[in-house]
């Protein structure tokens, strides 16, 4: 938000320097971001006039002119062809600096001394827009009655002050000079001054006359008030309103269409013009926008409609998409003569919709989108006209077209001078509280013993005791506050919850393994649940639909991180990246009879060089570091998401609490991910409920262990883990473990089987074994796999 210093004047006395002014500002937090002279880069440039004009000696082009700049008089070369005696013109003086840091020495000039320059509008950044009667290819020529010697700044309004404020969301009534000006009055403990339009109402008969107002979309626009000038003469704004739009950032065009800027600018609310020889049957209807209607737009740009978009219309066609933009087919021109003012209220989150899906983000748009004040509306178009008498730009009709429902309702809180100064740790009286929240424009009322604020409607954040504490805070002076410790608190070491501890505990393993940490959104397209290959009556597709979704593809609440995953692993692979170890700790989101369940979920992802053994790795590192040691793995044959053969489940008491594996091809194609990747999932919650980071120890083993090593063929189809788990049922007393180190299937192994070799290690805890305890040991396991499983010793 940009604001002119002279423009803030018109509100409240200002008479701090600017750095001052900034600065105080800023404590109050209503931030500046920055400040600055307008004409900055200009100086040593006055008002000069010509006495003489002779041509130069040397040049069939140039002239030599003598020129008064009150002080002294200054010979000037010049190459202007519209300098004549007696004009006033801006003079550079020698070491005068321009914009675009041009500096001006004085020098001769074909042989003959020039002292300085004399300036056109385009050198000192000024345009037809600001000064329309300024020559095009020529010396600006100034007013005759301009004083001599005058600073060129002074005379262009270059010499005011633009200062730009960082305004959050929340604060839309500081997207305003007026909004500003009245922050600035509290800060420095000013009057405000806020006067109310006086209109003298000139124009020929009454509004109703003229122009009927329909809001059929109500829960869209919930107010709209219209007036009519007649009488209207379209010419440009006079030089103050030109300055200060410029000043403000804001191009001048011509008087009807700078009064709705200035007005916007000045108050914070939108406004349009519409000629009303154009508005079909002298009719506005607020409406929904037809499917595919067409509008062409101020810009000349075509848009297609839908019906989500409001639109301002008459009986035949759509005049402007309502708080984004007006259409050319009822433009202000030179010819028009009879205009309608439209000042309005419509739906925030319906004007930065329609905006995103029309490409158009505008200066009106950008202000609706934040919610307005319904009740600014009617100030802002009485402002609006008020301007149109004092610029002589029409005549104003009598009376006024106020349609409006659903309006703001005057929000009253009561002022516990105590909580406050409990929650600020202050000792603020409660008069001066009472002076601060008055100055804001809010109105105290007493009520048996008690106080009550009543919040104006232009300050919908304020909602309770906490934000009337705020705004006290603001204006006594955060620094006023000395720092303490509330009473009756006392000071404690804060400390991680259990599950703070096991997610840590899980992040730091990972990332000590080489993992790389991602976050993903928790959004993704109902498309994925057909990708992963799920059918359609799997509980996963079960989710909740966003109602106002990024697109299609962020439209859902996910029920399973996979598609995340493989999206990121996609995403690597395309920008040639060969290798991916990944991970992530989120959320999963489930229907719920009332609220959604969220699950935390730990999701890994590898591709490139890495295989199922890596995933399970991975895993046994997590269960490790949480104390976690009776974990089972069991083939899982029925998830079509990964590869048959190739995906396991987590099991910790009988429950599954992960699954990991290589994801089908089919699936990996279908996100474009590489054909190995891997995938493990594990459920947070069931890890928390079972870690156990309190250590046990035992003695060393006294005695010595040994080892045999087994390779067996059989089934494809039998799994390793019941092998290991028929061996330790065997030999129970003497085997400590049994460790799988190599599976093989090939030439040398017939079809349908696979050769599993594995390592046994032995060990008493009385006493040191014989060989012949261990090779009977051996014998008895050897026979229980060939009666289980029909096992062959692999030679």
């Amino acid at each position: 938000m940009i604001a002119p210093i002279k423009w803030l004047k018109d509100f409240v006395d200002i008479d701090y320097e600017v750095k001052d002014f900034c600065d105080l500002m800023t404590m109050t937090g209503t931030k500046v971001e920055g400040y600055g002279q307008v004409g900055e880069e200009i100086s040593r440039v006055v008002t000069g006039k010509i006495l003489t004009l002779r041509d130069h000696p040397n040049s069939d082009h140039l002239k030599i002119a003598s020129v008064d700049v009150k002080n002294q008089i200054l010979q000037i070369v010049t190459g202007a062809p519209n300098v004549q005696i007696g004009q006033i013109i801006p003079i550079a003086l020698d070491n005068a600096t321009l914009p675009k840091k041009v500096t001006i020495k004085k020098g001769k000039l074909r042989g003959e001394l020039s002292e300085g320059m004399m300036c056109s509008i385009q050198e000192l950044n000024l345009t037809k827009h600001d000064y329309p009667d300024a020559c095009d290819n020529g010396i600006w020529v100034l007013k005759e009655d301009t004083p001599l010697g005058m600073d060129i700044k002074e005379y262009a309004g270059l010499d005011d002050y633009a200062v730009e404020f960082e305004i959050t969301p929340n604060r839309q009534d500081c997207y305003s000079i007026k909004g500003i000006a009245r922050e600035a009055s509290v800060a420095l403990k000013k009057p405000f001054k806020d006067n109310a339009p006086i209109i003298k109402e000139e124009g020929q008969g009454i509004v109703n006359n003229y122009i009927k107002v329909n809001i059929d979309a109500e829960d869209l626009c919930s107010r709209y008030c219209a007036r009519i000038i007649t009488d209207v003469n379209i010419k440009p704004s006079p030089e103050w309103m030109r300055i200060r739009l410029r000043n403000a950032g804001v191009r001048p065009i011509n008087n009807i269409v700078d009064i709705t800027n200035y007005v916007m600018l000045e108050l914070g609310q939108p406004m349009h013009a519409f000629d009303l020889e154009y508005i079909e049957g002298n009719t506005i209807n607020v409406r929904r926008a037809k499917p595919d209607e067409m509008v062409v737009m101020l810009d000349e740009k075509t848009k297609i409609l839908d019906d989500s978009i409001l639109v301002i219309s008459d009986t035949k066609k759509a005049v402007a998409v309502a708080g984004i933009m007006g259409a050319m087919n009822s433009e202000v021109n030179s010819n028009t003569k009879t205009v309608l003012f439209e000042s309005a209220m419509f739906s925030s989150s319906n004007v930065r919709i329609s905006a995103k899906k029309l490409g158009m983000r505008t200066d009106s748009s950008s202000l609706f989108e934040k919610g307005l004040d319904a009740n600014n509306a009617l100030y802002a178009i009485n402002r609006a006209c008020e301007l149109v008498e004092i610029l002589n730009a029409g005549k104003v009709v009598k009376g006024i077209v106020d349609v409006n429902n659903n309006l703001p309702v005057l929000v009253s809180i009561k002022l516990d001078n105590q909580k406050v100064n409990n929650l600020l740790g202050a000792d603020i009286s409660l008069e001066e509280m009472k002076a601060i929240l008055t100055r804001l424009g809010m109105k105290i009322d007493k009520k048996e013993k008690d106080y009550y604020v009543t919040v104006p409607t232009y300050r919908p954040d304020i909602t309770c005791c906490a934000d009337i504490a705020e705004e006290v805070a603001r204006f006594y002076g955060y620094n006023k506050i000395i720092p303490s410790l509330s009473l009756g608190q006392s000071v404690t070491q804060g400390v991680r919850t259990h599950s703070q501890n096991v997610k840590k505990a899980i992040h730091n393993t990972l990332i000590s393994c080489g993992l790389n940490e991602i976050m993903t959104y928790s959004f993704i397209s109902p498309k994925n649940f057909d990708k992963l290959g799920l059918s359609q009556d799997d509980p996963l597709r079960d989710c909740m639909k966003i109602k106002n979704p990024l697109g299609e593809d962020y439209s859902v609440m996910r029920t399973t991180t996979l598609p995340s995953m493989l999206k990121v692993m996609s995403y690597n692979v395309n920008r040639n990246i060969k290798q991916g170890r990944f991970f992530e700790i989120s959320k999963t989101y489930h229907q719920a009879a009332l609220l959604a369940e969220e699950k935390e979920v730990i999701t890994i992802g590898l591709f490139g060089s890495c295989d199922f053994y890596d995933l399970k790795g991975f895993a046994e590192n997590i269960l490790l570091c949480l104390g976690i040691n009776n974990a089972e793995y069991v083939a899982n044959r029925t998830n079509n998401v990964y590869h048959t053969g190739r995906c396991a489940d987590i099991l910790l008491n009988d429950k599954i609490i992960g699954t990991f594996g290589q994801i089908d091809y089919s699936v990996s194609a279908e996100f474009d991910a590489p054909e190995d990747s891997y995938i493990l999932t594990m459920d947070v919650a069931m890890l928390i409920d079972n870690t156990n980071f309190v250590r046990s120890f035992r003695p060393l083993p006294k005695y010595p262990s040994s080892s045999r090593d087994l390779s067996i063929i059989v089934d494809r189809d039998i799994l390793s883990a019941d092998i290991i788990k028929t061996a330790k049922n065997t030999v129970k007393e003497i085997l400590e473990d049994v460790a799988l180190f190599d599976v093989y299937t090939g030439g040398q192994i017939e079809e349908g089987s696979k050769s599993l070799s594995y390592s046994f290690t032995f060990r008493s805890k009385d006493r040191t074994l014989e060989e012949d305890e261990v090779n009977k040991a051996m014998d008895k396991i050897m026979n229980m796999l060939l009666k289980e499983y029909q096992a062959k010793v692999r030679c």
